[in-house]
């Protein structure tokens, strides 16, 4: 058994990457794996302010949701990052989101990522850009980090949308492999 935390960046509740990780988590959950689902929007995570305090006290002098969030990225064996793609990148909430992962960020190794993207634009090479911005991330600030697997979400504008695609079945097959 695996401990998956999954972390939905989608400004809607059950918007099209937010959809896409409810099925990563109903395959995982099939396989026999603790999954758990945070969604950022419903989190009181404020901005890193650069203070460098963290540095020295690998603790962030923000009181905010993103110290529970760090706790749980420590210990979980799989990390899936969702996000909706805007203007070829991740959205602010998610960048903001690992921005914030500076106090923990060594302690955050040998985990498994997968990455579910979801944009309007029917051409997933027009999502590259966003990988390389994860990649920067998971493979340079990471120690002992696999890439494991991506979702491309792609034709998806309005909310309901991705359910007409074949993202839904591949986040979960993707989901139930683990």
């Amino acid at each position: 058994m695996k401990n998956v935390l999954i972390i939905s960046a989608s400004p809607r509740k059950h918007g099209n990457s937010d959809t896409l990780c409810d099925y990563f988590a109903k395959g995982a959950q099939e396989s026999g794996n603790h999954v758990e689902k945070v969604f950022l929007a419903e989190k009181n995570i404020g901005y890193c302010t650069g203070c460098g305090v963290c540095n020295e006290t690998h603790l962030c002098v923000q009181k905010d949701d993103m110290k529970e969030i760090l706790d749980k990225m420590v210990t979980a064996d799989v990390i899936v990052f969702s996000t909706p793609v805007y203007f070829y990148s991740m959205n602010g909430r998610m960048k903001n989101f690992i921005d914030r992962t500076v106090p923990r960020y060594t302690e955050i190794t040998n985990k498994d990522f997968y990455f579910i993207m979801t944009a309007a634009d029917t051409d997933k090479a027009n999502l590259a850009r966003t990988m390389e911005a994860f990649r920067g991330f998971t493979e340079d600030c990471l120690e002992g980090t696999k890439e494991a697997g991506i979702i491309y979400g792609t034709g998806a504008w309005h909310k309901g949308e991705i359910e007409k695609t074949p993202a839904c079945q591949e986040a979960y097959e993707m989901g139930k492999s683990l």
